[in-house]
């Protein structure tokens, strides 16, 4: 009984070192979020945040990073989006991330997907189909592609919250 105890502890200390995880640093969803942050106020912040939860761009990040960027840092020892390199090179192709002086451009496989600020406005674009995902109305408000007017406050913000239910 005492050998077969022993034997139970060893090989399930021996698993605990075999099936141990990697959380990983989710580079590719924190740069999304720290950019994020760095916009202009805690109201856009919102705005934007809202935008990327119904257009599912945190969802794909997060996603990308889960499945693929997480686990290439677990084998090799580094991230491939915390490199800065620009340069994500996965087991689907290679992503190319460039920042521009209006917004950012992902591509892979000859697909094409940007953000690009236009004046007052945000826009999606995806192989040459753009959507508006806000404008600036004014310091104090933006206009949902739905057409909707988000006032840039606690409460706009929380109205926007029970709408979309986040």
């Amino acid at each position: 009984m005492k050998k077969s105890m022993k034997l139970f502890a060893a090989l399930s200390l021996a698993g605990t070192m075999l099936l141990s995880s990697c959380i990983g640093s989710f580079a590719l969803f924190n740069r999304l979020k720290d950019w994020n942050n760095n916009l202009s106020s805690k109201f856009v912040n919102e705005v934007v945040f809202f935008a990327f939860n119904i257009i599912p761009i945190y969802e794909v990040a997060y996603l990308a990073d889960v499945l693929v960027i997480n686990s290439i840092e677990f084998w090799s020892g580094s991230n491939p989006v915390a490199d800065n390199s620009g340069v994500i090179n996965t087991d689907n192709g290679q992503y190319v991330v460039e920042q521009n002086g209006n917004g950012y451009t992902i591509t892979n496989d000859g697909q094409t997907v940007s953000f690009v600020k236009d004046g007052d406005s945000w826009y999606y674009n995806e192989n040459g189909n753009q959507v508006k995902m806000f404008e600036f109305v004014d310091e104090q408000h933006v206009q949902l592609n739905d057409g909707s007017v988000v006032e840039l406050s606690q409460v706009g913000i929380e109205n926007l919250r029970a709408q979309y239910c986040f």
